[in-house]
């Protein structure tokens, strides 16, 4: 609650309905605000069915405000097809900053904060959050080199932790994020090795955000390297255009000429 600032509580006064995915969590903070407002759920379940009966209130001239139970919505929460189908039909949206897990994880993780990509949830399923950050890797191969953040569930903390550990180098620095804002929020930072030892061993309770640093530069990158990493890139699953661009920023190489050994790289394993 105190991280609520005065225009969103000027927006939610004013507002003639607040969508929001759970209409009790969101009821009791308005309640205890003191404001009396129109609910209408919106979630995953619902949103595109939900969607022409709002874009209907917005071109009445009605003003909407969207919230989330937790976090800052469109981020890993729902609203993204109803903005963009606002934004479609030109009618006027705003944004009001507040509290988001993710900015705070990386602020507080020690680790470097630009540049960053935000991956939200990982799969659930071990083989395809292990193909996930393959991809993940093979970008990293091809030089990317930026702090990674993910979202997690806590029940699976510890195995996630254990496949970047797996995928990125069991000593890579990272940080879990715990109850970012909250009564027991906690920041534990260590390599990924340690950490998948100690959640896999211990409890995890509460919203969890992970984030893991960089991959270490290539001082001097050199012809070998750089069909090594075109290769890597192209089993990760990159298309030929985006594996060459990847590589020639990574490398300062021209990329038309990334681009040609991309194409006889792949007509070689034809």
């Amino acid at each position: 609650m105190g991280d609520l600032s005065p225009r969103a509580l000027a927006a939610l006064k004013a507002a003639d309905a607040v969508l929001c995915e759970d209409s009790r969590t969101t009821g009791a903070m308005l309640a205890r605000l003191g404001i009396t407002a129109r609910l209408i759920p919106l979630h995953d379940h619902n949103e595109a069915n939900e969607l022409p009966r709002i874009l209907e209130m917005l071109r009445q001239g009605q003003k909407l405000a969207l919230v989330s139970d937790a976090g800052t919505p469109l981020v890993s929460d729902p609203g993204f097809r109803l903005v963009r189908a606002a934004i479609a039909e030109a009618l006027p949206i705003s944004a009001i900053p507040g509290p988001n897990a993710a900015m705070m994880a990386l602020v507080l993780s020690g680790l470097p904060p630009e540049p960053f990509l935000f991956q939200g949830f990982l799969p659930p399923r071990q083989a395809a959050r292990a193909a996930a950050l393959g991809r993940l890797k093979a970008l990293e191969q091809a030089g990317l080199a930026a702090s990674l953040i993910f979202y997690e569930a806590p029940h699976r903390l510890g195995e996630s932790l254990a496949d970047m550990a797996a995928a990125f180098g069991a000593a890579r620095p990272a940080a879990v994020a715990r109850e970012m804002t909250k009564r027991f929020e906690e920041v534990r930072r260590g390599s990924l090795a340690d950490l998948a030892a100690h959640y896999l061993g211990a409890e995890a309770r509460g919203e969890m955000c992970i984030v893991v640093g960089p991959a270490a530069a290539e001082a001097v990158v050199g012809d070998a390297e750089v069909t090594a990493q075109l290769r890597a890139a192209l089993a990760g699953g990159l298309s030929v255009k985006d594996a060459a661009e990847a590589v020639a920023k990574a490398t300062g190489r021209m990329r038309r000429a990334i681009y040609r050994e991309a194409l006889a790289l792949l007509k070689g394993q034809d």
